[in-house]
């Protein structure tokens, strides 16, 4: 599933290519599957708004549209990618990749397609001027404070490495960052997180928001499907020093990176490196 780095790397994407763009139809396909609003919903609120921003909410990626670009925001088109949701900007004679669900045909001759083979995915529309905006449940881990960061974990009795993944506390932390970021600390997955010392908090705090941000620079991590809003492939990946490395020598003390289960997902650590 795309992590925090992919979605706001697609979302940035995006937003480059489509700002002050208008949409000018809405084509949806006949699985329901993906649409948290009725593709008829959809069509009605998108045709004819202009893409004023395009930008990352936790997991979610979200577009603010208006009347005019410069004008107030009416609604929100909400996308979160699922497993192997992929949204692309591309030409109207592109190839149409297989499950494609939603087509937007935009003023300027550009597309917007959302692919999705899974079909976890899901479309969302919000009408801002009859109900709230979209927000996420937990804390935004690239500005989240250090004191606020221990706060999120005091007296918690799960595993650092869950609480990590809990949404209610961070937005968009997954599998990847959160093993990646436990490495970087030195701090093993299994550990209660709150019984971890506020130097070890302090350390994951730094080492957590240091992934994110280069990962971002790297275009995110591509191990399974994921590709940016162009389909170009990510790079961080090659950076990895315990995520999908399972019994190949750790890069930092040649310890053989185990692979173990912490709530439900497989946990990559080294156990010289890691305490």
């Amino acid at each position: 599933m795309p992590e925090l780095p992919e979605v706001e790397t697609i979302a940035n994407g995006v937003n480059a290519r489509v700002q002050g763009d208008r949409i000018v139809e809405a084509w949806f396909g006949s699985h329901k599957e993906p649409f948290k609003t009725s593709p008829a919903k959809q069509a009605k609120g998108l045709e004819g708004r202009v893409f004023q921003s395009v930008h990352r909410t936790g997991k979610h990626i979200v577009c603010e549209l208006g009347e005019t670009l410069a004008g107030p925001a009416t609604s929100q088109w909400i996308v979160h990618l699922g497993m192997t949701g992929r949204l692309l900007v591309t030409t109207p004679d592109a190839e149409l990749a297989p499950h494609t669900h939603t087509r937007l045909r935009l003023q300027s001759g550009k597309e917007i397609r959302f692919v999705d083979p899974r079909r976890f995915g899901r479309l969302e529309l919000r009408d801002l001027q009859r109900g709230a905006a979209f927000a996420a449940a937990g804390a935004e881990p690239l500005t989240v404070t250090r004191g606020e960061f221990a706060v999120l974990f005091r007296r918690r009795k799960l595993a650092i490495k869950a609480a990590l993944l809990n949404q209610s506390l961070l937005s968009g932390v997954g599998n990847i960052y959160a093993d990646e970021s436990l490495f970087r600390a030195g701090v093993r997955p299994r550990r209660q997180a709150g019984r971890l010392t506020r130097a070890e908090l302090d350390r994951l705090h730094v080492a957590l928001q240091q992934v994110l941000r280069h990962a971002i620079q790297l275009g995110g991590s591509s191990v399974s499907d994921y590709v940016d809003a162009e389909g170009v492939r990510g790079f961080f990946q090659l950076e990895h020093y315990v995520y999908s490395r399972e019994n190949q020598p750790c890069r930092q003390c040649g310890t053989p990176i185990r692979k173990i289960i912490v709530a439900g997902r497989g946990t990559h650590y080294c156990p010289g490196c890691q305490r």
